[in-house]
């Protein structure tokens, strides 16, 4: 295969770009300062904030949402094509919609930021995407780029540099370059990493990804992108919803990925893996500092805040799809059936 990067496949080159992504996605934040406090003055003055997207750019939505409803915020995500189709009455001129798209083209997207437009009492539109030459960005009252970079396959420095720019419209956003730097440890030997992961699934059909809070950006989007880059049909859930019925898959047959970086419940998310460990499934634990029950693997992503957390924590779940793709005889990442940018609804 042709090389395009560092490394001779596209989609490792991309989630090895993650890095870069992370620290121009910090430096973005700090010269769109200006921007960033005029959205601040915006989601003070609204009675509400919704955060909208569409595959990862929804995904990465977790995070802000979360970040925003633990300070007293009144805030809430709703995916694009719902929000455009069935629930636009209650958004009222005093909403702050805050659209994420890593194009600015999706047609939902488009679409929504239309129908606001035409309204006699617009209320305020913020976009975050990859790049301002896009209608969305030219559309929104306030524009913040990520300034990702050029990406081709599934979303992986797109998604990070998402996340890097909700953390500062949440918070302050200071941590991207830490982040940056504990994914850089973690893409010492992505290779080998992604072989090993693969003999952890060893052949399992069933697989889960599991979180809470800010965590289940990297749950969502892990399972995303196990489905689109290696069409391995992955399930995301909110873990505690994982007891009321999905808790009867527990066993030799499932493998299941939990994310407990949430400090808040992370003693809930390690319980969970105990018991599925204990019921022999394959069970991986990703937190800062990698305890895990016995019997289940575990992934230090380093001491970071939850909001940013889940930019380092989805790393397996991509270097798992890569190795399957692979195996599958599959080239990793390219898409056959959708597109990179979804234009049609």
């Amino acid at each position: 295969m042709k090389s395009l990067g560092k490394f001779p496949d596209r989609f490792l080159d991309e989630i090895s770009g993650q890095p870069g992504a992370l620290r121009r996605a910090a430096d973005a934040i700090d010269r769109q300062r200006q921007q960033l406090d005029r959205l601040d003055r915006l989601a003070r003055n609204a009675s509400s904030i919704v955060f909208t997207g569409m595959g990862s750019s929804y995904d990465a939505c977790h995070s802000p949402v979360t970040q925003l409803t633990m300070q007293g915020v009144r805030a809430q995500m709703i995916d694009s094509a719902e929000l455009l189709h069935f629930r636009l009455a209650e958004i009222d001129a005093e909403t702050l919609v805050v659209a994420v798209s890593q194009s600015g083209e999706s047609a939902e997207l488009v679409r929504l930021a239309e129908a606001l437009a035409a309204r006699a009492e617009q209320p305020p539109l913020a976009s975050v995407t990859n790049g301002l030459d896009n209608p969305l960005a030219r559309a929104a009252a306030v524009a913040l780029d990520t300034c990702a970079g050029e990406e081709h396959g599934p979303s992986t420095m797109t998604f990070a540099a998402a996340l890097a720019l909700l953390c500062a419209v949440a918070s302050d956003g200071a941590h991207a370059r830490a982040a940056a730097d504990e994914m850089e440890r973690l893409l010492a030997d992505p290779d080998g990493d992604a072989v090993s992961l693969h003999e952890w699934l060893d052949g399992r059909a069933t697989l889960t990804l599991v979180a809470r809070g800010c965590a289940r950006a990297a749950a969502e989007m892990g399972a995303l992108t196990l489905k689109e880059a290696a069409r391995m049909p992955a399930e995301s859930l909110q873990a505690a919803q994982f007891r009321h019925g999905p808790l009867e898959l527990a066993g030799c047959d499932l493998a299941t990925i939990v994310f407990a970086t949430e400090p808040r419940t992370r003693h809930l998310e390690l319980k969970l893996a105990r018991e599925l460990a204990a019921a022999g499934g394959a069970v991986l634990v990703v937190s800062q500092d990698g305890e895990a029950p016995e019997g289940a693997r575990s992934l230090a992503i380093g001491e970071l805040p939850a909001g940013i957390a889940p930019a380092v924590a989805i790393l397996p779940a991509q270097l798992l799809a890569l190795q399957l793709a692979l195996e599958r005889g599959r080239t990793p990442g390219e898409f056959t059936i959708a597109s990179k940018v979804t234009t049609v609804e």
